[in-house]
């Protein structure tokens, strides 16, 4: 025969959803802070409740040290050997003391400690139930519904669900005691303790209907491949059979749409299309964007986008209202539709046809472009090679002489020096550092040199001078002329003096320099078109010519655009 303690126990456990020995270990910590409260917290206090009787006991642990400095947690020998004979110095020895007449503070700790405990005990409890529910059905009832958030209470048994605005069908209205249908998305512990969050919204909500109602999908012989669902309003369901011999979409179906309907009532008039799914994704898109019959779907598979055709007057039912029906279908498959009507398409492919003729065209035209500036630029550094062979080789033998004269000179200043007497200071003695002037006088001797002999080589045959004429002209026609004022002397018979006479011997001088000027002229013009050279420009679709700009002292040469 159970005792009363067993019986209270036991009507407990079932109450609170918790084990016997929660309530027990919850009763053995409540005494030992109702006896700390009473005779110090220092004190090493265990409890032990018999599960049968009730009856509890407390035991003090101390600790057998030499001299005893705290009587609370240590004992000498000799009191230890009383009560354990074996007992030595380091070990604990327990006391069992009987505490009596706990007063009013300690019996209220001792009962909040146990309503502590078997909250918490509780709470872990639900979680536990609960959180291995995630992604079921549950029947709960309206306990509340917020004016302010319109997040609404559910009570589903032992534990509480908060159905939020968010996961709440649009348009649905929730009332107190009424009962609904959930989906359980989500269970969270918190301070208060477990939140179960609960959905209308989700698609694992129209899953678990459609496992209820249909026997096919609980057993297996039919499977779910997608869901894609917008609540309130239309859902999309691929189905296919696992099995030979059964319709997929029939069995979902039902008898003149009878199971089918109640998954619609139980979703307030949400429409449910079923489609059969197919390996073959042109074949499934086309089923997913039914009601509307489609004529071809054009997949690319790099953008992952289909485009779809269907009949004139079918483009507003594949469609939907707003969209719905193709955006529900871009979902379902996972591929980006593109809807056009069979007009619309034509026309896209005459389109593309006249721009693949027209990029065609302008390739080969490009392409011809291209090979004959190859052509006349080739041309051109051939005749450039064939001018500058000889220059360059008088070049190279004038530089070379320079080179040689230039030492020679070094030499014999260096002979000159070391013939001088040794009386001299020795300042005189050592040679003078080539100053930066010198070195720019000796190499513009040396480019004056090779100047001369490139005139030299390629003086031009009386018919090109006549050619060259014209351009002279241009080039001297540039050159500012002073304006001479009748009554007024020029600026050089202002520099010259007023006793300064022109004479025929001056005026042939003058012929002679303006000779000389015309060759020099003619010379940089020549030197001035050696320097460039010729290049087929792609952005401008033309041969091009660029000047050679000289980079240092070696006679390297460096491209530069004119």
């Amino acid at each position: 025969m159970k005792s009363e303690f067993e019986i209270a126990i036991t009507q407990l456990c079932s109450d609170r959803n918790v084990s016997p020995e929660v309530i027990i270990e919850a009763i053995e910590a409540a005494l030992v802070s109702a006896y700390k409260r009473n005779y110090g917290p220092n004190q090493n206090i265990r409890v032990s409740v018999d599960r049968h009787s009730g009856q509890a006991r407390v035991y003090v642990s101390r600790i057998v040290v030499a001299e005893v400095e705290d009587e609370d947690t240590q004992i000498s020998p000799e009191e230890a050997g009383a009560i354990d004979s074996s007992a030595e110095l380091g070990d604990v020895v327990e006391i069992e003391v009987k505490p009596r007449n706990f007063g009013r503070i300690a019996a209220q700790t001792a009962k909040q400690v146990i309503m502590q405990r078997i909250r918490e005990a509780e709470r872990d409890s639900v979680y536990l139930e609960y959180a291995d529910r995630v992604g079921e059905l549950a029947n709960g009832v309206v306990r509340n519904v917020d004016a302010r958030s319109q997040n609404v209470t559910i009570t589903l048994g032992k534990a509480e669900a908060l159905l939020p605005r968010t996961e709440q069908i649009p348009g649905e209205y929730y009332r107190f005691n009424q009962r609904l249908r959930v989906y359980l998305a989500e269970v969270e512990r918190t301070g208060h303790g477990p939140q179960v969050i609960a959905s209308r919204s989700h698609k694992g909500l129209l899953r678990r209907l459609l496992e209820l109602e249909v026997p096919e999908i609980y057993n297996g012989t039919v499977e779910i491949k997608g869901i894609a669902r917008e609540a309130g309003s239309r859902s999309k369901v691929a189905v296919a059979a696992l099995q030979a011999g059964i319709d997929p979409v029939g069995s979902c179906v039902g008898m003149r749409g009878v199971r089918i309907q109640n998954i619609v009532n139980e979703l307030n008039g949400e429409k449910i299309d079923v489609v059969p799914w197919s390996e073959d994704e042109e074949t499934f898109i086309a089923n997913a964007l039914s009601p509307a019959k489609v004529q071809r779907v054009i997949l690319d598979h790099e953008t992952k986008k289909a485009k779809v055709v269907v009949p004139d007057n079918a483009l507003s039912l594949a469609i939907g209202k707003e969209g719905q029906n193709a955006r529900l279908a871009a979902k379902l498959t996972g591929w980006g539709v593109d809807i056009r009507s069979e007009t619309e398409a034509l026309e896209d492919a005459k389109r593309q046809e006249e721009e693949a003729r027209e990029a065609a065209i302008r390739a080969q035209q490009e392409e011809e472009a291209r090979r004959a500036a190859a052509e006349l630029l080739a041309e051109a550094e051939a005749l450039i090679e064939a001018e500058e062979g000889p220059v360059a080789a008088v070049e190279e033998s004038v530089e070379e002489q320079a080179v040689e004269a230039v030492e020679e000179a070094a030499e014999e200043s260096i002979d000159e020096l070391a013939e001088a007497p040794v009386e001299e200071p020795m300042a005189a003695l050592e040679p003078e550092a080539p100053t930066s002037e010198d070195a720019s006088l000796a190499t513009e001797a040396v480019e004056t040199e090779v100047e001369d002999v490139t005139e030299a080589v390629e003086a031009p045959a009386p018919e090109e001078m006549a050619e060259a004429e014209e351009p002279l002209a241009d080039v001297t026609a540039e050159e500012p002329v002073e304006e001479v004022v009748e009554g007024e002397p020029s600026s050089e018979e202002m520099e010259e003096g007023p006793e300064t006479d022109v004479s025929e011997e001056s005026s042939s001088d003058e012929e002679e320099d303006d000779d000389d000027l015309d060759d020099r002229r003619r010379g940089a013009q020549r030197r001035k078109n050696r320097k460039r050279i010729l290049e087929y420009d792609e952005r401008l679709g033309e041969v091009v010519s660029r000047r050679r700009r000289k980079r240092d002292e070696k006679w390297r040469w460096d491209e530069d655009e004119f």
